[in-house]
């Protein structure tokens, strides 16, 4: 098994963040993911504060936080609608970090859990 890093100049592995307001809801949407073979794992933090502004109120909210390690490439077209279709959130967090380098081991693990 290969131990390297490998780097890339255009990120192919993101790690998706997407706020839920229930560990019920947060499981519904990692369940989701992984059945449809969108992301390889999706670990789930809770709980934390959100603190936000919502239509000019500040506001704080107890949730949870997945954390989707995913191929950028099912982004958009896949994983966001997947997510929106569960998620009660008007405008749910669902935000993109890529992947600048990762162990090939891993990265490779990503690419033969998704798709």
């Amino acid at each position: 098994m290969e131990t390297g890093f490998g780097t890339m100049t255009e990120a192919t592995h993101v790690v998706v963040l997407i706020t839920a307001p229930s560990r019920e809801v947060g499981r519904q949407i990692a369940d989701s993911l992984l059945e449809k073979r969108l992301v390889a794992c999706v670990n789930m933090i809770a709980p934390i504060e959100s603190r936000y502004l919502w239509k000019e109120e500040h506001c704080t909210d107890e949730e949870v936080l997945l954390l989707a390690k995913t191929r950028a490439d099912l982004f958009t077209e896949q994983l966001v609608p997947t997510v929106r279709s569960i998620h009660p959130y008007e405008v749910p967090e669902i935000i993109a970090l890529p992947i600048l380098m990762g162990s090939t081991d891993y990265l490779a693990w990503i690419d033969e859990s998704t798709g």
